[in-house]
């Protein structure tokens, strides 16, 4: 399998599997999860990478021991070989029979297989670099971040191959300067709270598609109090209607969704004749 996100969203809107599909008995960012998500459609996987105390990466999203494991500690404080004891506990507070992955192991068990969007690259982007370089995998790979001239830096000298996407609110001012840059700028990640933002409009987004640059939208919700894609999410498609979620986002022209509904949303994108380009 061959990895071009440019040539792939040709093909097909690139359904983004946030942390995995998740639900019941298996909670999200577990190898389970992602295997679900796979067998579900989705064609891009989220995954959250934190750090040990003693140097190794493993899947889990920071500060969310609480709810995912019912514990307070911290697991970036503790040794690796204790954190891989852990069991995930289910959303009814009781324990499961998943582990927390290693990343390694992650990566070995999905190389080649599908792509793969690196949440907290950024805590520790040398260590996960190499793992990825390591496994042969930087094509399959996706790095996103708010703009920083530090990410830039870090980009440029690190990991110019490895595909990046900004996440901009409202605006883009910094598109000419990505375009010029060493970085390999494949999208723009748009956040926007109104359906009515320029992000969100036929201008935009012809202008990136013009300059060969794909536009990813959020059918995600954090917090209902802020929308992530002007009302239209994984909620109201769910709630109010598939049409006005989901369909909204595709009709704009949107290259990619990230949801928490792999399956449900691939299957309405098909039947509605939205899926493929």
């Amino acid at each position: 399998m061959s990895f071009n996100l440019r040539e792939k969203a040709k093909e097909n809107i690139i359904v983004v599997a946030h942390r995995g599909a998740a639900g019941g008995n298996i909670p999200c960012n577990t190898l389970a999860a992602y295997e679900i998500a796979l067998k579900q459609g989705a064609d891009m996987i989220e995954v959250d990478v934190s750090c040990s105390r003693d140097g190794k990466l493993f899947l889990f999203h920071p500060g969310m021991e609480r709810e995912h494991l019912n514990m307070r500690r911290n697991l970036k404080r503790m040794a690796f070989d204790k954190i891989r004891e852990l069991h995930y506990v289910n959303f009814d507070d009781t324990p499961t029979q998943f582990k927390i992955a290693g990343f390694d192991d992650f990566l070995e068990q999905f190389k080649g297989r599908c792509y793969i969007n690196i949440d907290k690259f950024w805590d520790n982007p040398k260590k996960i670099y190499e793992a990825i370089k390591r496994h042969g995998m930087t094509e399959q790979m996706l790095v996103k971040s708010k703009p920083s001239e530090k990410v830039f830096e870090v980009l440029e000298s690190l990991a110019p191959e490895i595909p990046f996407m900004p996440i901009v609110r409202n605006e883009h001012p910094i598109h000419e300067k990505l375009l010029k840059s060493g970085i390999n700028y494949v999208g723009v990640e748009v956040l926007f709270e109104k359906d009515s933002s320029y992000l969100a409009s036929e201008e935009f987004i012809e202008k990136m598609h013009g300059d060969n640059v794909l536009v990813w939208a959020n059918s995600i919700i954090y917090d209902y109090k802020e929308q992530l894609c002007g009302g239209h999410s994984d909620d109201s498609a769910l709630t109010v209607g598939e049409d006005f979620g989901w369909g909204w986002i595709a009709d704009k022209g949107f290259d990619m969704i990230q949801t928490d509904w792999p399956m449900m949303l691939i299957d309405y994108l098909k039947k509605s004749n939205k899926y493929y380009k």
